[in-house]
């Protein structure tokens, strides 16, 4: 039994011999039954879908998954010896208090470089999530939009400022989350 809405134009989609990608759960008291998880859990099969979803749901069960990303607690920014220079620490809080902080290095006459660590030590190692993994999912798909006044609440003004613009830097670079989820 298949319990789908009709299209714009009435008429109910066909999906005999139909390959697709569900992301569902099973129906309780129905063991043969399972429920997507929302409204557009069901996805048209091509490589592109089936590999991002394989990898993804590998990693997310790997154990070392990075944490699931809740927020964004304190940020700080310190000068450098020359006028352009500083580095900018953001910690960002997680469902299971693991830590995880991104990294702003700027040096005059250079682009910013960022980087995020899963540690509590940030190393010369350390580099920006690669897009479309589970760390850039959980990075650009929950991190809001601005930096929260709470989080430069110590810091003097002008390094305050540094700190947001920093934050923001960080989210252009991670690009937008993409997902189109209805929930």
């Amino acid at each position: 039994m298949l319990d789908v809405a009709p299209d714009s134009a009435g008429r109910v989609p066909k999906f005999k011999k139909a390959r697709v990608l569900i992301f569902a759960r099973p129906v309780p008291g129905a063991v043969n039954q399972v429920q997507l998880i929302a409204p557009d859990a069901q996805l048209d099969w091509t490589p592109t879908a089936d590999a991002r979803a394989r990898k993804i749901a590998k990693d997310a069960l790997a154990s070392d998954a990075p944490p699931v990303i809740t927020g964004i607690g304190n940020a700080f920014h310190v000068a450098g010896a020359l006028p352009g220079e500083g580095e900018t620490q953001i910690f960002l809080t997680t469902a299971d208090q693991r830590p995880v902080s991104l990294s702003v290095l700027r040096r005059p006459g250079e682009q910013p470089r960022w980087a995020v660590a899963l540690s509590e030590i940030v190393d010369e190692s350390a580099a920006p999530p690669a897009p479309e993994t589970l760390l850039w999912y959980r990075m650009a798909c929950a991190l809001p939009q601005t930096l929260p006044e709470r989080s430069t609440a110590s810091l003097e003004a002008a390094d305050a400022t540094i700190a947001r613009e920093d934050y923001a830097y960080v989210l252009a670079a991670l690009g937008p989350c993409g997902r189109t989820r209805k929930v």
